[in-house]
């Protein structure tokens, strides 16, 4: 029927003009009477599931909405980045006042200069400028235990415990605030280095007095320390390889951040090495100290009108022909500096006297060329001595009995070669003196 006629429900409603919306299957005739009978609809029934939605082209994807999304991560991450760097630098500003209020609390007892080292930001570079001073200020001087060139040294106390205080002459600024910076770069500390505590300038207008306060060692210098005492072998290479381990901390640059530059002592001698209760040496006086950065190849020379010790120096020294250029060079001075050091050690250490089971030999302490230049020796002196005479101290024939003495008398002839070159590193000496322990037979490479 036409939709004229009131057709309704029976019109005929087909293919695109009506889609069936709820899974109808209609099909229509009107060619004859009872034309429907003989129709047959094919009906599908539709399933429950949702049909998947059509696939999005992320090649058509807007660039604003990229763009917008990765601005929108970039700002959290700076968001969170200075929050952690705000945190940061708040609780490193508080650390300062804590350990300045830990200084001043006598409720709760007194904090140990070690306790205090130890809550620095962990840099080694040592405690706040702000604590050295308030350190300073409570010192109690209780006597004088040494004087030299520099100054003098004296037994102080902080609250109960033993600290040494160097007090430089005025003439010797320069040398205390090398001293200074050499102490307080980063990741200067170690075992085998002299533990230093603060530094500070003290005065009025009619006199300066500058200071530098370390830990304090009884056994004083190794010089001091050889005079009073013979060594056993046990002794002796725990002597030695502390000495080299604190050389090769020295010598080393540790890359990193924060890193730490190479350094060079330029006046190893015994004097400057301290003796600790341990039987390890603590290597001292940093006040001509030279710095090495290898990424702006910069070598930190101190403005110091000091000189090393003329007894000490290496042949190139001694000749001028250091290359100031070159920092292989001033490590290769100390390496010489540290072979005679060890041979003042080695004279000191006792050996069984061959045939005679119970009877013990040992040399007197010496300084290096003491039989062949004056007690003050001069340049020319050591020169002739050194460079064209080419004498070295002498190597008793009773070491040849004595592991330790072997291998250190080849480690000392080694570093007091002639050419730089050829000298061993500390690294080197320290890794020979550690294999000592479990094989005796060793040779130097």
């Amino acid at each position: 029927m036409s939709p004229e006629q009131g057709g309704g429900l029976l019109q005929c409603k087909v293919g695109q003009v009506s889609p069936q919306l709820h899974g109808k299957s209609i099909v229509c005739c009107d060619n004859e009477d009872l034309c429907n009978q003989d129709l047959k609809p094919n009906y599908s029934p539709r399933t429950t599931t949702t049909p998947e939605p059509p696939l999005v082209n992320t090649n058509t994807m807007p660039l604003f909405a990229l763009v917008i999304s990765i601005a929108f991560c970039l700002g959290l991450l700076v968001l969170v980045l200075g929050a952690i760097y705000c945190m940061y630098r708040r609780r490193e500003k508080r650390k300062p006042a804590y350990l300045m209020n830990s200084l001043y609390n006598t409720t709760n007892g007194h904090m140990p200069i070690a306790d205090l080292v130890e809550q620095t930001s962990g840099s080694g570079s040592g405690l706040p400028l702000l604590v050295q001073r308030t350190i300073a200020k409570q010192i109690q001087m209780v006597h004088s235990v040494g004087k030299g060139r520099y100054g003098e040294v004296w037994l102080a106390k902080w609250r109960d415990e033993k600290v040494a205080v160097k007090i430089f002459f005025t003439t010797e600024e320069a040398s205390w605030f090398r001293e200074t910076e050499i102490y307080q770069t980063v990741l200067m500390r170690n075992e085998n280095i002299l533990g230093f505590i603060a530094a500070d300038i003290k005065g009025t207008g009619s006199w300066t007095q500058m200071l530098l306060i370390t830990d304090y060692h009884e056994l004083g210098s190794l010089h001091d320390y050889l005079q009073k005492r013979v060594l056993n072998p046990h002794m002796l290479k725990m002597l030695a390889l502390s000495l080299a381990s604190g050389v090769a901390h020295l010598h080393t640059e540790i890359f990193g951040t924060p890193g730490k530059p190479s350094i060079a002592h330029r006046d190893i001698k015994s004097k400057n090495i301290l003796v600790k209760r341990n039987g390890q040496c603590a290597i001292a006086d940093f006040g001509l100290a030279v710095k090495y950065t290898s990424e702006s190849d910069e070598i930190q020379i101190a403005p110091n009108s000091r000189v090393g010790t003329r007894r000490y120096m290496a042949p190139e020294v001694l000749s001028e022909t250091l290359d100031l250029k070159v920092f292989e060079g001033f490590k290769m001075a100390d390496m010489y500096s540290v072979g005679l050091v060890f041979w003042e050690m080695a004279r000191r250490c006792i050996t069984t006297v061959r045939g005679a089971k119970n009877t013990t030999t040992c040399e007197d302490y010496a300084l290096p060329y003491q039989d062949v230049v004056p007690s003050d020796p001069s340049f020319e002196d050591m020169y002739a001595v050194v460079c064209v005479k080419g004498v070295r101290p002498p190597i008793p024939q009773r070491w040849q009995d004595e592991d330790i003495l072997v291998v250190l008398s080849k480690i000392m002839q080694e570093c007091w070669h002639p050419s730089p070159a050829v000298r061993l590193t500390a690294l080197r000496v320290k890794k020979t003196l550690v294999k000592l322990e479990t094989d005796c037979t060793i040779k130097i490479v």
